[in-house]
Order: structure tokens, then sequence, then C-alpha cells
């Protein structure tokens, strides 16, 4: 498997994200419906990665993504300082007092416990970052000159509107113009395609951004509702993965797409909210690849564990080029993601390491 990375030297940032970052309001242990008080994060599926390269693996990131330009764009700004991620590419939207012309997004997530599941609740129409245009981010800028050793952006980005469609378009194909290796993941909500066209757009714009993928990421909904593959033969529910009937469809998504290098996904047994099986496959070089499982996973905070999935997947193809090192990587870091509170990985790669090695939960002292 060849990715192609750029020099590290001929580049500002190893990698950059593409995506909305909203306000997440957790209310604990409690429920959205019945809060006196929230605690309050940042997070996205396309930062959430970035983040994770940065604060666990050590990377030098960055976001491209847009604010309204007020007071809680600034607390945003301040949270992903304090993640170590850089904030010079943010595009600073001019707002109202009331957020008719621009808003920064807010999501509600309450946890979940045993047999209720977890609930999200988000506000986000009208953002700064759906309404932002190719135009205004400067992508030979940051691709040519700044240089980026890798994108990742994703198909909730994509879903905000029909400029966000635009927008994610044109930063792939001029990453692709200068070398930039680029992972994107499917993540399909039809409720948030719904609004500009459904599964027809969610095709159209997907295809076209497949064009321009190295390593995509999706599970089987993603795969049939987004670009149109499906695994024959598998359980409905994804309990138990027909792993022929996936190579079938890799083959056949990387026959219409030989610029993929890469495929994941996770694969997740939900028992109760607090309870799930884990573990992650991946294709490479017409091989298939699984992680160590994880049955029987307990889980403080389930949001945020397939972005944690990727960026140690993103750090192992960056660091080891192995395929099955990385999908481990990914798998670990998921794992250990789900553990704490936020979207966001409070993990280290020493943990995530001690992890696939084995490492139990004894206490460290």
């Amino acid at each position: 498997m060849e990715l192609n990375l750029r020099p590290k030297e001929e580049c500002r940032f190893d990698a950059a994200s593409l995506g909305e970052i909203m306000l997440r309001l957790d209310p604990g242990e409690g429920r959205i419906r019945t809060a006196r008080s929230f605690r309050a994060w940042e997070g996205g599926g396309e930062y959430n990665v970035i983040r994770g390269l940065h604060k666990c693996f050590g990377m030098d990131t960055a976001v491209i993504t847009a604010f309204a330009d007020n007071e809680v764009g600034k607390l945003m700004k301040d949270f992903i300082e304090q993640g170590g991620v850089n904030t010079d590419l943010i595009y600073w939207k001019k707002t109202d007092g009331i957020g008719r012309i621009c808003r920064n997004g807010i999501n509600f997530t309450e946890r979940g416990f045993g047999i209720r599941g977890a609930v999200g609740c988000s506000d986000r129409a009208n953002t700064a970052i759906s309404q932002a245009r190719p135009e205004d981010f400067d992508f030979d800028y940051i691709f040519g000159k700044l240089g980026v050793r890798w994108l990742h952006t994703g198909g909730i980005y994509a879903a905000l509107s029909e400029q966000s469609c635009e927008t994610v378009i044109a930063a792939c194909k001029t990453a692709k113009k200068y070398g930039t290796v680029i992972s994107y993941d499917l993540n399909y909500r039809p409720s948030m395609w719904s609004a500009i066209g459904g599964l027809e757009k969610a095709r159209e714009v997907n295809r076209e951004v497949a064009k321009y993928v190295d390593v995509m990421i999706g599970n089987e909904e993603d795969f049939t509702a987004c670009l149109g593959f499906e695994i024959e033969g598998n359980d409905a529910n994804l309990k138990e993965l027909n792993i022929e009937g996936y190579k079938k469809m890799i083959g056949k998504a990387a026959e219409t797409y030989p610029n993929f290098k890469v495929v994941a996904t996770t694969l997740r047994t939900v028992k109760t909210a607090t309870v799930n099986d884990w573990k992650a496959i991946c294709w490479a070089d017409g091989e298939i690849y699984q992680s160590k499982e994880y049955n029987g996973l307990e889980i403080m905070d389930r949001v945020g564990g397939g972005d944690s999935f990727a960026s140690g997947l993103v750090y192992g193809l960056m660091t080891t080029g192995d395929a099955e090192k990385a999908v481990n990587y990914g798998a670990a870091h998921g794992a250990l993601a789900m553990t704490t509170p936020g979207d966001t990985s409070m993990a280290s790669v020493n943990e995530v390491e001690a992890i696939m090695g084995g490492a139990g939960a004894r206490v460290k002292r």
C-alpha cells in the first residue's frame, strides 16, 4: 500500500480537517429535558479526528471551518486552542445580534445508560460554516503554499447545505492537485440530506467526492446509501459481518474508484447503552484486516468513538504504512475515547499502544 505522503518538511501541517464544529452542551448523568446545568464542550465529526491526531498522537494539525464572529464563536476558538489545534484557517463571518445572518451550531447530547440509549438534539441550521462557499477559503494557499500532508473531511459536513457540497468538492480537488492524501467518512445522515435533495443528492455529491479520496471510511449503510454498493448476504443489523460479502462490495467499490487505497469501518454491537462489543476492519491491497475485538466494552460516552477510530487509523497509516497496525490503532483509540466524556479523545498514544498490546485496567501508580 502506497499513500505517497508529502514530505513533512514541505508542509506546515501534518493534517487538517474541513467541517463544522459545534458547541456541545452535556447534561452529564441527567437528561436534556430536565437539565438545570450543562457542561460545555466542542465537537464535530471532522474536527474530532484532527484533534485526536494532535492531542493523542502529537501531530501538527489545523481546522478549516467558519464561525459567526461573536462571543460564542470566540468561545469555540478558545476550546479548539485548548486542544492545541491551529485556528489560523478559520473564516470569520459577520453576523447580526440575533443570528439572522448566520450563527454557530449547538448540539445537546445526553450519554444514555443501560437500557436508555444516548440522545442527540442538534440546532445547526444557518450556521456560518453551512453558508461558507469555496471562495471563502484560499485552498491554493492552504494546500499549495502552506502545505498539508493529509486532509480529513466527511459526509456530515457535505450534507449541511448546497454551499457545503460545493465547498467540500472544491477542497478535495485542490488538495489532490497539490498531492495531499484525503480521507473521507461517509457518515450518512438521511435527516440532514433530506433538506437539499435526499438520497439522490447524497449519491451525486459523495460519488463526486469519492473520485479524490484515498482512504474511505463508512459502514454498510453508508456505502449503500452514498455510493450504491451493498454487502451480499450480510446480516441486516450488522451484528455479524459477512467478510466475503464485504470483500465483494469493496472489490466493486475499488473497481469503480481505483483511487481508493484503504477502506475501513467500525463494527459495533449494542448490548446496552453502556456495554458494546467493538471492533474494526479495513481493506487494503485486496486484503481484509480485522482489529482486536473489544467485547463487553463499557461505555461512558459513545459520541466520537468512530471519529477517534478514524484518527487512530490515519495516524497508523501515516506513521507505519501498515493497514493491519493502522486498524488496530484506530480500534484501540476509539475504545479508549468512549471511556471518557465529551466528543473528543482524552487518551495518550502510550495508552493506545498499551491497549493494543493487551494491557488491562489495573491501577497505575
